[in-house]
C-alpha cells in the first residue's frame, strides 16, 4: 500500500504539468463549486452546518422531521374530510361542470357513469376545535388537539410516481434532490454517528412499487441521499463486515483508502470524492451506532401498548415508527417512513379499513411517546400521501363497495409539534369534496413552510447545478402563516 502511494505522489510528470495548465480553467470552475458564492442575499453552494458556523437562515421551532408517508393516496372522504352532503348526491352522477375543474386519470377514461358516493364510514367530532375525523381513525380522534388537520392541499401529479416524486422534490421528474438531502446539505448533521437522513418503508406494501429516486440526493453531493434502513438483523445493507475481517483491521484498511483518495481529490479537485470519504467513514462509525439505535426488544411493555402489537414484528408500520423516535432522541434530523397500500380503485371500504387499523395506532402512539418525552416540543411529525381521490366512485357502485380514483384537486395531511398550531383544522373544500374552496396549500407551500419551521428560507437554500439555481420549491411557494404556532 505504501509503494502505491508514493507512486501516485511521484507521478508529477512533464505531462501532468502541461496537463494541469491547459485544465487550470477548469479547475477554477470546479473550485467555484466547491465553495460559496454570494449572489446579492443568496448563498450558492453553502457548506454544510459543519464547515459553516453561521448555522440556519434564522431561529429553529423544529429540530428534527418525522414524516409518515402514506404512499397510495389515502382518500380524505374517509379519514378527516367529512362531507354531509354527498349523502343527498350518493348514486347521482356528478354534475359536468364540476367534474370538468379537475383532471382525471386514464383509468376512468371508458367509464360511461360516474356516481358520487358517500362514505361507507361514520364521523365524529372530535377536541377544541370539533375536528372531524373518520371512525376508522379512532386512536387519532384521542389526540386530535395535538394536531393541524391541512384539508385544502393540493397538487399537480395525478400518477403515483410523479406525484410521490413532486411531494418529496418538489419535480415530477426523477433526478431532483428530495427534502431530506436538502436539509442534510442545508444544516448538517446533529449526530455523527448516525446519517442525517433516515428512510424506512413498512413490509408488505401494495400493487403500486416505490422508487429510490423519492429520497435521493438528485444532483446534490452524495453523502446527503436517504440513508435506507431495513428490518432483519442487518438494518443497513453491506455495512458488517465479512466474516473474518475484524474492526481493527478495516479501520487500517479505510485509514490507506483515505490517503488514496485524498491524493484523487487533491489531483483532479472533484467534491465527490470528499463524499466519497464521507460516506466510507460514516459506514465505519453506523457498524456501532445502527444497532443499538434500532434495537427496540428492550423497550418496556407500556411501549407496545402504546404504539400496538405490531410494533413487535419487524418491518410493520408500527416498528417503525417505534424506531424513529430512538432515531429522534439520537439526533437523526429526517426520518421519512413510507407505508404503501393507499391505492383503492377498487375495494375501498375494506382497504381503507385494514390501511386504517395497521397505521391508526402507531401513528397516534408516536405523538404520545414523543410528547411524554418533551421530544415533540422540536419535533415535526407529518402524516399524509401524494394526493387525494374522487368524489365519484371509480368503477361499479354497490351497496357493500366502491372505488375511488386519483384526485389531485384536494387531499388531507396533518401535522403535530414543533411550530405547528395544534387542534387547528386548516383550509377547506367544496362540499362534495373536490375542489379547495378556502386557505388553498400547494406541494410547493408545504415544502416552504416545512423548511421554514427548521430555520431555512426556501428561497436562500440554493444549489447551483449546470448553470442554473435550483431549490427544492422550484420557483413557487409560500410559507403558510396560518398553521404557525
Amino acid at each position: 500500500m505504501k509503494k502505491i502511494i508514493q507512486d501516485i505522489q511521484a507521478a508529477q510528470s512533464r505531462r501532468d504539468f502541461f496537463r494541469k495548465t491547459t485544465l487550470g480553467l477548469g479547475a477554477m470552475a470546479l473550485s467555484s463549486l466547491m465553495n460559496p458564492l454570494r449572489s446579492g442575499n443568496t448563498l450558492i453552494n453553502k457548506p454544510t452546518l459543519a464547515n459553516d458556523p453561521t448555522g440556519p437562515h434564522f431561529p429553529a421551532k423544529a429540530k428534527r422531521v418525522i414524516y409518515l408517508f402514506q404512499s397510495g393516496g389515502p382518500s380524505h372522504l374517509e379519514s378527516f374530510d367529512y362531507k354531509p352532503a354527498l349523502e343527498k348526491w350518493h348514486g347521482k352522477e356528478i354534475p359536468d361542470y364540476i367534474k370538468k375543474t379537475q383532471r382525471n386519470s386514464g383509468m376512468v377514461s371508458g367509464q360511461s357513469t360516474f356516481p358520487l358516493v358517500q362514505s361507507k364510514f361514520g364521523f365524529k367530532q372530535y377536541g377544541h376545535a370539533g375536528a372531524w375525523v373518520s371512525e376508522l381513525f379512532p386512536h387519532t380522534a384521542r389526540i386530535v388537539d395535538d394536531l393541524c388537520i391541512v384539508r385544502s392541499m393540493y397538487t399537480e401529479a395525478i400518477n403515483h410516481e410523479p406525484a410521490v416524486l413532486f411531494v418529496q422534490t418538489g419535480s415530477q421528474l426523477a433526478g431532483r434532490p428530495s427534502i431530506g438531502s436538502w436539509l442534510s446539505y442545508g444544516l448538517g448533521s446533529d449526530n455523527e454517528n448516525l446519517p442525517t437522513f433516515v428512510v424506512m418503508v413498512s413490509k408488505g406494501g401494495g400493487a403500486q412499487p416505490l422508487s429510490a429516486s423519492a429520497w435521493s440526493n438528485g444532483f446534490l453531493p452524495s453523502h446527503h441521499q436517504g440513508v435506507q434502513f431495513r428490518s432483519g438483523k442487518d438494518p443497513v445493507l453491506y455495512l458488517n463486515n465479512p466474516e473474518g475481517v475484524h474492526l481493527q483491521d478495516r479501520r487500517r484498511a479505510l485509514d490507506h483508502i483515505r490517503q488514496l483518495n485524498e491524493l484523487q481529490k487533491e489531483r483532479w479537485a472533484d467534491p465527490e470524492i470528499d463524499s466519497k470519504i464521507k460516506q466510507y467513514e460514516m459506514a465505519f462509525r453506523m457498524q456501532t451506532s445502527v444497532p443499538e439505535a434500532v434495537e427496540v426488544d428492550h423497550e418496556p411493555d407500556y411501549i407496545y401498548k402504546l404504539y400496538g402489537e405490531d410494533a413487535r414484528q419487524a418491518g410493520t408500520f408500527a416498528a417503525n415508527c417505534l424506531k424513529a423516535r430512538r432515531l429522534a432522541e439520537r439526533g437523526v434530523k429526517f426520518i421519512q417512513l413510507y407505508h404503501m397500500g393507499w391505492d383503492h380503485h377498487g375495494g375501498l371500504p375494506g382497504g381503507m379499513r385494514r390501511q386504517a387499523l395497521s397505521t391508526d395506532q402507531a401513528a397516534a402512539g408516536l405523538i404520545q411517546d414523543l410528547k411524554q418525552r418533551g421530544l415533540l416540543e422540536d419535533t415535526l411529525v407529518v402524516w399524509g400521501g401524494e394526493f387525494g381521490r374522487t368524489s365519484f366512485s371509480q368503477g361499479r357502485l354497490t351497496a357493500e363497495s366502491y372505488g375511488r380514483d386519483h384526485h389531485p384537486g384536494c387531499f388531507t395531511m396533518w401535522m403535530a409539534g414543533a411550530g405547528v398550531k395544534a387542534g387547528l383544522v386548516y383550509g377547506q373544500t367544496d362540499d362534495l369534496g373536490y375542489n379547495v374552496a378556502v386557505n388553498g396549500v400547494h406541494v410547493h407551500d408545504f415544502q416552504a413552510t416545512l423548511l421554514h419551521l427548521l430555520g431555512m428560507d426556501h428561497e436562500r437554500l440554493v444549489f447551483k447545478h449546470q448553470g442554473r439555481r435550483y431549490r427544492l420549491t422550484d420557483v413557487h411557494g409560500k410559507v403558510v402563516r396560518g398553521i404557525l404556532a
